[in-house]
């Protein structure tokens, strides 16, 4: 797709925004990044004139919600909750996302690809 603005030797797997009526006329910027062979990261950079960026490593995600109101479904958009075992965030929420469901697919697919590159099975991560 492209290159990350978080990471310039990455891969741009995934971008948006958080939208509002549809628009992405916010702050609050979502990316899936990966480095072949390195890491896959899902990263929320949020702020305008100072910023603060939260990732979380695809193999650590255990879980995921969608939620969409009526509104949102009017204007294509949901929020996708992401549930992970990481020290520094245990849920990463992804506000208002356009096509959230086939961003939930999308995200599966690859925290399961990258759980097989780290070798990590899902019963190893329960505890």
């Amino acid at each position: 797709m492209g290159k990350s603005m978080y990471d310039s030797e990455a891969e741009l797997v995934w971008k948006d925004r958080t939208r509002h009526f549809g628009l992405p006329l916010s702050f609050n910027r979502y990316q899936i990044i990966r480095r072949e062979g390195e890491y896959a990261k899902l990263v929320n950079i949020s702020g305008f004139l100072t910023s603060k960026s939260e990732e979380v490593n695809l193999y650590r995600i255990d879980d995921f919600d969608v939620y969409q109101s009526l509104t949102d479904k009017m204007f294509g958009v949901g929020t996708i909750t992401v549930y992970c075992r990481d020290a520094s965030c245990d849920k990463l929420i992804l506000k208002n996302v356009k096509n959230p469901y086939k961003v939930r697919e999308l995200l599966n697919k690859l925290v399961l690809e990258d759980r097989k590159r780290v070798g990590v099975k899902h019963s190893e991560m329960q505890f």
